[in-house]
């Protein structure tokens, strides 16, 4: 099945679910409503011709700059079929999308990294906890507003004889380097280049 050929098809099983769609690269991308999550991915499941049976990834993008901040994309798997497919849903800052634990109970853990790296909210998540940052971590390593630097360094502390938590101190300034090299800007000749100028 041609490329375009299933992403009509998609199209006609996703019905009202269905936003937009893009083929690029040999594979295509289906943007659904967010409210609408977990309808498309069981039609996209169950359907007969697709038979997209396995989740291999969930993850999130952060885009600062537009009011539906984050992108939950999920990347679906026929082994039917042999067919991928890469499915988006649009969320904001503090609005919640559907889990889709019950769909693809594998999404659980895929879920928990999507809040704790970026602040997704997953409605109905059996439960719905950081996985990969420390207890009374702040803030969402993955969002582009986060910096690099952190909030809170850790190391050990041999005084206490334990670890210790302490907010980020920086042993110098950041600094602004002028990356103009001399070798390439210098309106005088340096020694040794007086000979390139010679042979010309």
């Amino acid at each position: 099945m041609g490329m375009e050929k299933f992403a009509s098809k998609i199209k006609s099983v996703l019905k009202s679910s269905y936003v937009m769609h893009e083929v690029a690269h040999g594979e295509v991308t289906v943007v659904v409503r967010a409210e609408k999550v977990v309808d498309a991915l069981t039609a996209l499941r169950d359907h007969k011709d697709l038979r997209l049976v396995q989740l291999i990834d969930l993850c999130g993008v952060d885009w600062p700059g537009r009011s539906r901040r984050f992108d939950v994309v999920y990347h679906l798997l026929s082994p039917f079929k042999n067919t991928r497919l890469r499915v988006k849903a649009m969320v904001g800052e503090g609005e919640s999308i559907a889990s889709v634990c019950d769909v693809f109970p594998v999404a659980n853990w895929f879920e928990r990294e999507a809040f704790d790296m970026y602040g997704i909210n997953f409605s109905g998540h059996p439960d719905l906890r950081r996985l990969l940052t420390d207890y009374g971590f702040e803030g969402h390593p993955f969002r582009k507003d986060f910096p690099l630097t952190g909030y809170v360094e850790v190391r050990y502390d041999e005084t206490k004889k334990r670890v210790v938590y302490e907010p980020v101190k920086l042993t110098q300034e950041y600094r602004h380097f002028d990356t103009l090299s001399p070798w390439e800007g210098a309106e005088y000749t340096l020694p040794g280049d007086e000979k390139a100028g010679a042979d010309q």
